[in-house]
């Protein structure tokens, strides 16, 4: 079972960037596919980016696309949401998540995944 932590969250202005980190304490998710989602207050959770478990299949929610980077190091055990030109509307929870399969059929459902962190927050400054 992993066992994912998030890092990276923080304070920034609009148009900065910031890098979260997400690791799997236990080392056993090179294997698995892994997305980011985020939730606002008051919001339901919402698809950010995903990846399989190879990192040749990525995909993004249309709000981040060519804004945000997703990435993982399989011998790091960690995966990575490069986010840049951020704007306020970027302001939630991050969560990293992780699927006990290798690739998802719809890897925006928030149900596919078995393992999530426990967030860290992103607040983007206007």
């Amino acid at each position: 079972q992993v066992q994912l932590v998030e890092s990276g969250g923080g304070l920034v202005q609009a148009g900065g960037s910031l890098r979260l980190s997400c690791a799997d304490s236990v080392g056993t998710f090179s294997y698995y596919a892994l997305g980011w989602f985020r939730q606002a207050p008051g919001k339901e959770r919402e698809f950010v980016a995903a990846t399989n478990w190879i990192d040749s299949n990525r995909d993004y929610a249309e709000s981040v696309k060519g804004r945000f980077t997703i990435s993982r190091d399989n011998a790091k055990n960690t995966m990575y949401l490069q986010m840049n030109s951020l704007k306020p509307e970027d302001t939630a929870v991050y969560y990293c998540a992780a699927s006990t399969y290798s690739s998802l059929p719809d890897p925006r459902l928030p149900n596919a995944y078995t393992a999530w962190g426990q967030g860290t927050q992103v607040t983007v400054s206007s």
